[in-house]
């Protein structure tokens, strides 16, 4: 039986990266750039798109088959972020339908926040180029933290800078890691499987307490 969902909320807290913003047509952009500039050809997008939320290192992976022990390494991810913070909102936009649950949560007096494991180097200017810097009432970067996600304590810093009950809170993600940091906080986890995700069946083995395919799903749920 699903856990009922607190109404209302004390907050909705978002992961960002596949979740909330659809960031994956500037990672894809980015990846092949770089492989063009070391002579390789583009890879497909639909290759590299359910890669994005485990970020950078995976984007070097995947484009070039390194980690981060090999030696040249270091210079192929310093230039990939280099590259990526000089176009960073190019083509990045909110996920269809996402606004609209915004002005609903906000309409009825539920402040909403973002704990990412995004640095805040791009997470801001991110933010601010979608002018949602000035709605969101929290934003939780590595950089704020000692602990990242699936630890619990970005959530709980979120919820203690708006006075909200992590009890009484939602956390909405689009990865394994997400949803065991909302359980780890104490908050309702809804998964979202239109995110990025190599396997969208493995999302019912992550054992949120609610599961959606649509940002549709999504906006009814919390509405």
């Amino acid at each position: 039986m699903p856990v009922p969902l607190p109404k209302p909320p004390s907050t909705v807290l978002f992961d960002l990266d596949g979740t909330l913003i659809d960031t994956a047509p500037d990672f894809i952009r980015v990846l092949n750039n770089l492989r063009q500039e070391n002579e390789l050809a583009p890879l497909p997008a639909d290759g590299i798109r359910p890669h994005v939320s485990d970020g950078a290192r995976a984007m070097i992976r995947l484009g070039f088959g390194l980690e981060p022990d090999h030696p040249a390494y270091p210079d192929r991810h310093a230039r990939f972020l280099d590259l990526y913070e000089a176009g960073i909102c190019e083509e990045t936009e909110l996920f269809a339908g996402m606004d609209r649950l915004l002005v609903a949560l906000e309409a009825a007096g539920v402040p909403w926040g973002i704990v990412t494991n995004k640095p805040l180097r791009f997470a801001a200017p991110l933010l601010s180029a979608l002018a949602l810097d000035s709605r969101c009432s929290a934003l939780i970067c590595p950089d704020h933290v000692t602990n990242r996600k699936p630890d619990p304590e970005g959530l709980h810093q979120a919820c203690r800078q708006m006075g909200a009950a992590p009890d009484r809170g939602i956390y909405v993600g689009d990865h394994a890691r997400d949803i065991e940091a909302g359980r780890n906080a104490g908050m309702v986890t809804v998964a979202v499987r239109y995110g990025y995700i190599v396997n969208p069946d493995e999302v019912d083995l992550w054992q949120a307490d609610h599961t959606v395919d649509t940002v549709d799903e999504l906006v009814k749920l919390l509405q």
